[in-house]
């Protein structure tokens, strides 16, 4: 067979014939990717040749433009392959995704450090002053232009070469960090035989723990995964202390376990060749490299607002332990607080404070219904429908597919939801695209997945979600979308390409309205007798908001702060990834009861596209809090004015202008941090 009949017979390199030009996932076998791959790598590759040696001098048109134009096919596989190898992979996908890793690493050097290319390039970007561009062609080319010189453009030859082989080796190091974190998730369970067992386990608790055993091929007991809502379900509820530390630390010591999946050595490569990386283009360290093209400029700056909440933050998590340790005392506990005790005896707290518990919560929060919830909000601030689709291609069984359609009935893009856990997916929740809008060549409308991590309720049961797993559906929606409503011109503008420290504003703001009574008293529908949840919970679930805020705040500030510092370091030989974040932890004066939120060795958010850049969730938040006092402002968490003004300025926008300007031109002012501590209880 020639190459033309394997490509012919290949379903990644054929047209998309199925509705709305999804994939032909049934038709897709791990065997066809990397052809494809290599397809359309070169396909790439002769593009770029083509504008290199384009005869005319360099133009807007006949560079910038075309290069958005290029590698239309290979971003259609990549899309494809990698959505499969984070949320349905297995042994095969996982070898293409090693292979693959350096080879997209490599032909990402031979665009952005192609002396021709860049100098066409900057040529357009020196004479923009004069090219009289509409505001998003200058924001494309001033875009275009920084890519290529912080890919290292402007450095001599040989600086090049090794930015070149840093670049293929960090992708193939993060794949296998990635790669070795699965594997110990994987591995790991905790088969529960006995009610002794079991004690303390609400019923939802033990559907899940008993369909994950049924997944393990052990019908007759019950499992605790180390997926997230499976493991901190049992954390929570849990009465066996000496199980919630096993779980517990197999939790925190995923990538840390020794032998084949351990991180460390992974992790202190990544951090040298980062290092190397920031000091060739001109920076001090790699965390000063990551922060300076984003909102915040510098690590001072970031520095900054971690210290203002770091210290009410600690202050509230000791208040904090000395209730729990005062509930223990009371129950005859001797023991102190630990990491694993801290979640089941807040627990406890809380149902004493506010006379609220998850178990009071749960039957209310339906998945099903919180996913009506998710969408009625987008239909008020938007105008958005969801209709369910059937009898297109999904890449698995569980998925839920919807056709988007704005008010006027245009079709908007098509929604797919991928809600529960399984072994072939990673850890976590996440958006992330098979098709973004664009209009550079007609209009072209997303395709937008996301991708969570639910415990699924028991044969014939529904799903039972907790507070923060709806929390974390509204977040992962608003990250949709975000890439739903976008209506920018080019590809790299568009939805999700904006900052990392502007990027979670739009999911973020989109929780909010989850925890407003008219969205709970409609959709918290409870499962066994279709009562909508009692206004008088409703208050309790509202007082109790900023509960365990000091917590909270903590562990994910602890993770914000190794992730700026290692990145900061001068790297050496002996650097200990563990020593480290055990002195970072020392010096901040971490409360040993409460653990990071990601330790180092597990922390995908650094090794993938958050390095230096985990802090982003609070930058956003300082803005999340504010845009929503809008809403607050007009008496109406709908207003039609305000919805217009963020759909435009936030939603849509995408990367066409500078993000602060985006919310300035939203909010009318900058925001400032008195909503942010005000949302985490920390200030009146």
């Amino acid at each position: 067979m020639n190459s033309s009949d394997a490509q012919s017979d290949n379903p990644l390199l054929a047209p998309f014939e199925a509705p709305f030009g999804l994939p032909p996932f049934a038709d897709i076998t791990p065997d066809h990717f990397m052809p494809a791959l290599e397809h359309a790598i070169a396909a790439h590759l002769a593009e770029i040749d083509a504008i290199a040696r384009h005869s005319e001098p360099a133009t807007f048109a006949n560079t910038i433009v075309a290069l958005e134009k290029t590698g239309s096919l290979l971003q259609d596989v990549c899309r494809i392959f990698f959505n499969l190898a984070n949320a349905h992979t297995n042994p095969a996908l996982q070898e293409i995704e090693r292979a693959i890793a350096p080879k997209l690493a490599d032909h990402q050097s031979k665009i952005y450090l192609n002396n021709a290319v860049f100098d066409r390039v900057d040529a357009v970007f020196k004479n923009a002053d004069a090219l009289g561009l509409e505001p998003e062609d200058a924001r494309l080319l001033q875009q275009t232009h920084k890519s290529f010189v912080r890919s290292g453009a402007e450095l001599n030859e040989g600086d090049k070469a090794r930015v070149a082989q840093i670049t293929a080796r960090l992708a193939t190091l993060a794949t296998v960090f990635s790669q070795n974190v699965l594997k110990d998730e994987q591995d790991w369970y905790l088969l529960l035989s006995d009610e002794t067992e079991l004690a303390g386990l609400p019923n939802g608790a033990r559907d899940a723990a008993r369909r994950a055993a049924d997944d393990l091929g052990k019908p007759d007991g019950y499992a605790i995964t180390l997926a997230r809502s499976s493991i901190e379900t049992f954390l929570q509820f849990s009465e066996r202390r000496d199980l919630r530390e096993t779980a517990y630390n197999a939790w925190i010591n995923r990538g840390a376990n020794g032998g084949e999946t351990d991180n460390r050595a992974v992790l202190n490569e990544i951090v040298a060749l980062r290092h190397e990386l920031a000091q060739l283009l001109g920076f001090e360290n790699y965390a000063a490299f990551a922060v300076d093209d984003q909102m915040a400029k510098t690590p001072d700056a970031v520095r900054t607002l971690l210290d203002a909440v770091w210290a009410p933050a600690v202050a509230r998590a000791h208040e904090e332990c000395k209730d729990l340790q005062s509930l223990v005392g009371a129950e005859g506990g001797n023991y102190q607080i630990a990491a694993w005790d801290w979640r089941h005896v807040t627990e406890k707290v809380r149902a004493q404070k506010y006379q609220l518990n998850d178990a009071d919560i749960r039957p209310y929060l339906q998945l099903d219904k919180m996913i009506e919830a998710a969408f009625y909000v987008a239909g008020r601030l938007f105008g958005l429908t969801f209709t369910p689709l059937q009898n297109v291609p999904i890449h698995h069984q569980d998925v839920r597919a919807f056709d988007v359609r704005d008010a006027e009935g245009g079709h908007v893009g098509v929604f797919l939801g991928d809600y529960f856990a399984r072994s072939s997916k990673h850890s976590g929740a996440w958006m992330s695209s098979f098709r973004v809008q664009h209009n550079l060549d007609g209009q072209v409308r997303p395709i937008i997945v996301n991708t969570m991590n639910f415990a699924r309720g028991g044969e014939g049961a529904p799903t039972l979600l907790s507070f923060d797993d709806a929390r974390t559906l509204f977040h992962e929606f608003g990250h949709g979308l975000h890439g739903l409503l976008s209506n920018v011109t080019y590809p790299s503008l568009s939805g999700t390409n904006v900052s990392r420290d502007f990027v979670e504003l739009p999911s973020q703001l989109f929780e909010h309205w989850l925890l407003q009574p008219e969205i709970l008293k409609t959709f918290a529908v409870h499962a066994e007798t279709g009562e909508a949840m009692p206004d008088e919970l409703i208050q309790r679930i509202k007082a109790a908001d900023t509960f365990n805020q000091g917590f909270g705040s903590v562990e994910y500030l602890a993770s914000a702060f190794a992730d700026l510092e290692l990145h900061q370091q001068t790297p050496s030989d002996d650097l200990d990834v563990v020593r480290f974040e055990k002195g970072l932890l020392d010096a901040i004066k971490m409360p040993v009861e409460v653990g990071m939120r990601h330790r180092l060795t597990h922390f995908g958010h650094i090794v993938g596209g958050y390095a230096a850049g985990y802090y982003s969730y609070l930058w956003s938040e300082v803005m999340d809090a504010d845009a929503f006092q809008a809403f607050v402002d007009q008496g109406d968490i709908f207003d039609a004015e305000t919805a217009g003004r963020l759909k435009q300025h936030i939603y849509a926008a995408g990367d066409r202008q500078d993000p602060e300007a985006a919310y300035i031109a939203f909010r009318g002012r900058k925001p400032t941090i008195d909503g942010l501590l005000k949302k985490r209880g920390f200030a009146r």
